[in-house]
């Protein structure tokens, strides 16, 4: 291990006497300050919604006794109360990087294996978690799933983390290392947070820098031709045949050509993936990799793979009645998500729209439009749909629904639609390409009330 991965003892003793600032008193700050304190650390929980419970007034703490920030993910750089901490001189990490500092001192023999991505993030650490276990190997998936990984760090019990890492917290990280990365897809998403797209293309590929093996998904346009010049050694995998170093489809198997003795392996058969449409089976493939970089073998692989199935909001099957499938893929917040959404079926009633966070809508209608015959467009952003369907679906008939309706209102008056314009052979296919907030609390509520409404309006129960 490089020299610059150790970290000087006495760390995490040293928190017994320090004042710390926590930012965001959400998932990842109340665990940040549930371990400070039982560290002997006085906390200082801050968030930007100054109501919340158990949160202190920014401006009312002494920032002269302050050492240490630990920034929860979302926190912007040019934050007033983050660029107040830097002219104090006031030392700011990431959570990943405060558990990694932990980890190193209380559980140096934990291995981390992390994986980002613009979609398909959660599926495969689920996955790889999923194959681990099946391998014998006590591993659990954490960060944006699960628990926050400063929970893990200093669980003896557990031998292997597996990260799913957002561009939020990798462009705060800089300390965490890790034995392997996997790096899905590169695609439009964040673009209002990190203000372009190069900015936010950097962010995820900045994990490569802190891996020893980075897997990358060459069949992915802008990661193909960004992930060459990584320093860390490099495995691929494609839907293609594969060469050597790379995972691959050869006919109807999932064929390992990286990570063998011999010329090549077969993992597992395309019908043990379910879904099995293209972004799942390459998900799939991913998570071997991950897998496979620490020893896991085929048998375990492919008998994981046949026992997994997606997780709600993802690809749902929420009904099928009279020729027409109900599909809940809520989760697909951004283009590329609603694209591969998309490209899953032959012929979609297609309900897109909320909060587009930046994000252009005209690759995903150009590349999407044989497989929408009807629209239905939502929320806040329905404009930037409406706009690109018109410049370059002009032949595809939508119906934009009025945005102050909202919650189940809205899903009961969308079903209702797609019920009158759906016919045998077609999907309605809830592939929203936007996050949810502007009209449900999130991604979730937005799939249970589409999901509800199918029910109660179509299958009438």
């Amino acid at each position: 291990m490089p020299s610059g991965w150790l970290l000087k003892v006495g760390f995490v003793d040293s928190l017994a006497s320090r004042d710390v600032l926590v930012f965001g008193a959400g998932v990842t700050g109340d665990s940040v300050v549930r371990f400070l304190q039982s560290r002997e650390s006085r906390t200082f929980l801050v968030d930007e919604n100054k109501d919340l419970s158990g949160t202190s007034n920014f401006e009312e703490i002494d920032l002269n006794s302050v050492t240490l920030g630990v920034v929860s993910p979302g926190w912007k750089f040019d934050h007033p109360y983050i660029s107040k901490c830097r002219e104090s001189g006031i030392e700011l990490i990431s959570e990943i990087d405060l558990a990694w500092r932990v980890k190193s001192e209380l559980n140096p023999s934990q291995k981390w294996l992390a994986l980002t991505g613009t979609n398909g993030k959660t599926t495969t650490v689920q996955m790889a978690e999923a194959m681990l276990l099946k391998g014998g190997r006590r591993a659990r998936a954490c960060g944006n799933v699960g628990n926050p990984v400063i929970d893990l760090a200093f669980d003896t019990e557990t031998e292997i983390l597996v990260l799913e890492l957002s561009s939020f917290q990798l462009a705060w990280s800089q300390e965490a290392r890790f034995l392997t990365s996997g790096i899905l897809n590169i695609a439009d998403d964040h673009i209002d947070w990190h203000g372009s797209f190069e900015n936010y293309a950097a962010a995820k590929l900045s994990i490569a820098g802190l891996s020893e093996t980075i897997i990358a998904n060459v069949d992915d346009e802008e990661l193909s031709m960004r992930i060459g010049k990584t320093p860390a050694r490099l495995i691929t995998y494609t839907l293609n045949t594969p060469k050597p170093h790379q995972i691959g489809l050869v006919e109807n198997l999932i064929v390992d050509r990286a990570f063998v003795s011999g010329d090549a392996e077969v993992l597992f058969e395309l019908n043990q993936v379910k879904p099995a449409v293209p972004h799942n089976i390459s998900n799939a493939m991913a998570a071997a990799a991950l897998a496979r970089s620490v020893g896991v073998d085929a048998t375990a692989i492919a008998e994981a793979i046949a026992d997994f199935r997606l997780d709600h909001h993802r690809l749902e099957i929420v009904l099928e009645k009279d020729g027409v499938t109900w599909i809940d893929d809520s989760k697909a917040t951004n283009p590329h998500a609603a694209l591969a959404s998309l490209r899953s079926q032959i012929n979609s009633i297609w309900i897109a729209g909320g909060l587009a966070k930046g994000a252009s809508m005209d690759r995903l209608v150009k590349d999407g439009v044989g497989r929408i015959k009807f629209a239905i467009l939502i929320g806040t952003d329905a404009k930037l749909i409406e706009d690109a369907l018109r410049a370059h679906a002009p032949l595809v008939e939508y119906q934009v629904i009025d945005k102050a309706i909202k919650g189940r209102e809205l899903m009961d008056e969308v079903v209702r639609f797609a019920l009158a314009k759906a016919s045998p052979g077609d999907s309605v296919l809830l592939a929203p390409a936007c996050a949810s907030m502007d009209q449900f609390k999130n991604y979730g509520e937005r799939g249970d009330l589409f999901a509800d409404a199918v029910r109660k309006i179509v299958d009438g129960k």
